[in-house]
């Protein structure tokens, strides 16, 4: 079987990349709730709210390493952002937007290594280059009017710090767990014995 063949997405692929964006797009949707309710615990240092990020960016890491297909990180992450938009998240209809462009730091994590290696490192890479671009796109759009040194910087690098231990330590753990029950036969994620 040619590396083609191996990249071609099979209906499974699509079924289960479509379960994991929409089960976290709803996720994304409860977790803007929890992000609200938390503010009053962030009033003395805000940017530091950026620690709870990361779980918007679990389903680009995770899509990857299970799908393990060029374009699973970037469905998953963009998909999830579409369901939270259309649930009626706070932060409207460019949610989208900002999806895409935080799956597509995790797939060129993904893509950096030819989808061959889903090691923890690499998860580790894809779940900071999603924070970085999440962070990125909140430097430009969301917190353009807040000051740089307090705020936009600090917000930033907490961004990057959530998203590579929740989404993509966390990612590569809860794909092990999620290997571990069965539900992942299907997929070389279940397979996989290496070590982290």
């Amino acid at each position: 079987m040619n590396r083609t063949d191996t990249n071609r997405w099979r209906t499974i692929d699509i079924v289960v990349a479509a379960v994991i964006a929409v089960s976290f797009g709803v996720i994304f949707w409860a977790w803007g709730l929890v992000w609200r309710a938390a503010d009053p615990a962030f009033a003395a240092a805000p940017a530091t709210q950026a620690i709870m990020y990361g779980v918007w960016l679990v389903p680009a890491v995770l899509g990857g390493l299970v799908i393990r297909k060029p374009g699973a990180a970037l469905f998953c992450e963009a998909v999830a952002a579409t369901i939270s938009a259309l649930l009626g998240s706070e932060w409207g209809g460019i949610t989208i937007v900002q999806g895409l462009i935080q799956g597509l730091g995790a797939e060129l994590a993904f893509a950096a290594f030819r989808y061959r290696s889903f090691r923890l490192p690499v998860a580790a890479l894809a779940g900071a280059l999603t924070g970085l671009g999440a962070a990125l796109f909140d430097f430009v759009v969301w917190n353009a009017e807040y000051d740089l040194v307090t705020y936009r910087l600090p917000y930033a690098a907490l961004t990057v710090v959530s998203a590579t231990l929740i989404a993509g330590v966390g990612g590569h753990y809860l794909t092990r767990a999620l290997a571990g029950t069965g539900v992942l036969d299907r997929f070389p994620a279940a397979r996989d014995r290496t070590p982290v």
